[in-house]
């Protein structure tokens, strides 16, 4: 995902203050304490000029973090568990014992956030079937590695199936959509090894990284009781702060008017296209029954896949799944979008 700044400031008493405050988790639970932010602190703030302050505590409110669980662990002590395992960091690793205490300006703080937000997004995957009625999508350990990559970008790479998360500006592992986004990568490439050959096979593996860190975060923000302050179509809106000048900061949306013949033959742009599509999807069909379809369609896709293939094999899941109403709400999403063929 190639990627890329504004401000308040909390006196260091007023963060103590909000900081022992933190939103409670949803229910009691044996499971570590983690101090997270809810998304990200734009998002939940509604605050546009937040900035990034070089990782200071003071640049965020202390309302911005939530207590957390943190599910799945294993025995090793670290932050490794059934979803997700942390395998290499910068600085020291976090200890399960401080979890509940770190804040941006740490580095295990990072290390938090990816083991949350990444067994967070599988979670999710679960509780729509997959992995119990439906295929597994990812639903193995995933490894991640935090500030290993020094520039201000994140990626997958399929030859070791690990996410790096890079630094420079806002932290990429501070927002949960950035996390989100490269753990769709993740799920693209254990769905069809290898998938994104092709430029429209890329735009389709970028939207969709854009659309489910979207459909996360309003599904924890629901599950959490957190607050969302910001238009939910606007994606990694703490992350792209130290490269949008204007607000709302946004990396992409979902919600744009681009149509197929605006593609400009850039993965990122060209996702556009596409993500618009399954928000709109979204919106006709509701959260769950469009991801069931969503996903269960990503199945059938080529590693080189067509937006026209892609989009017919959606609307074909949409009736084996729902019927012929189904489909036809997916395929009027596609065709809004002027995509040949269906």
């Amino acid at each position: 995902m190639t990627r890329r700044h504004s401000r308040v400031l909390l006196t260091t008493a007023t963060l103590a203050v909000a900081l022992a405050t933190l939103a409670a988790p949803a229910t009691a639970s044996a499971d570590p304490q983690a101090r997270v932010f809810m998304v990200n602190p734009v998002q939940s703030s509604g605050d546009e000029s937040l900035t990034d302050q070089k990782d200071a505590a003071t640049a965020v409110p202390g309302s911005a973090y939530a207590l957390a669980a943190l599910r799945n662990l294993d025995s090793s002590g670290g932050l490794s568990g059934k979803w997700v395992y942390v395998r290499s960091d910068t600085g020291a690793s976090a200890k399960i014992a401080d979890v509940g205490t770190y804040t941006r300006k740490d580095d295990q703080f990072e290390q938090v956030m990816a083991y949350f937000w990444v067994n967070e997004a599988q979670e999710y995957l679960q509780s729509l079937g997959f992995g119990s009625e439906l295929p597994g999508a990812n639903d193995r350990a995933q490894p991640v590695r935090i500030n290993q990559w020094g520039a201000d970008n994140s990626f997958f790479t399929d030859k070791k199936a690990e996410i790096r998360f890079g630094k420079g500006g806002v932290d990429d592992a501070e927002d949960a959509e950035v996390i989100v986004h490269e753990y769709g990568h993740a799920v693209h490439n254990a769905q069809v090894p290898g998938f994104g050959t092709s430029e429209e096979a890329g735009s389709i593996g970028e939207a969709w990284g854009d659309y489910l860190a979207v459909s996360v975060g309003a599904y924890a923000d629901a599950k959490y009781g957190w607050p969302r302050r910001t238009d939910l179509a606007c994606v990694a809106d703490w992350d792209s702060v130290a490269y949008t000048s204007t607000a709302p900061h946004c990396l992409r949306r979902v919600d744009g008017n681009k149509v197929y013949g605006d593609k400009v033959g850039e993965v990122h742009a060209d996702g556009e296209i596409w993500s618009r599509a399954l928000f709109d999807i979204r919106g006709a069909l509701g959260a769950r029954e469009a991801d069931r379809i969503i996903v269960n369609a990503q199945f059938g896709f080529a590693p080189d896949t067509s937006f026209t293939d892609a989009a017919l094999t959606t609307i074909a899941t949409a009736r084996k799944m729902y019927g012929t109403s189904a489909a036809d709400t997916v395929r009027a999403a596609f065709r809004a979008r002027e995509i040949p063929g269906v």
